[in-house]
């Protein structure tokens, strides 16, 4: 089991920056990959950008060259640096765990969302 709680959340204006964070309720190391997904209105849900355990980013494309994943592993805690932000970022955003058995067979795990507006 992993709880996961999200921060960072709130109104910006284009161009501007925030950073969100998740912190996870066991080490971050235990888990496989940890990211971020979001979802805006009558979207899909979709990735924006994940972590693995040891420490290889990926990102969405639309979010490449602007947004950063980072973690600090004393806090168990991940990381969003968002920068030069646009309006078709808002959303609500989501933090999520991976964990993957010998099995086969992987857990999800979510946090209960922030809320990221960019608007003027």
């Amino acid at each position: 089991q992993v709880q996961l709680v999200e921060s960072g959340g709130g109104l910006v204006q284009p161009g501007g920056s925030l950073r969100l964070s998740c912190a996870a309720s066991r080490n971050i190391f235990s888990i496989n990959t940890m990211g971020w997904y979001r979802q805006a209105p009558g979207k899909e849900r979709e990735l924006v950008a994940g972590i693995t355990s040891g420490g290889a980013p990926n990102y969405g494309n639309s979010v490449k060259g602007r947004f950063t994943i980072s973690r600090d592993s004393a806090k168990n805690t991940v990381y969003l640096q968002m920068n030069s932000l646009k309006p078709e970022d808002t959303a609500v955003y989501y933090c999520n765990a991976k964990i993957a058995y010998k099995s086969g067979l992987t857990d999800d795990y979510w946090g209960q969302g922030t809320q990221v507006t960019v608007s003027s």
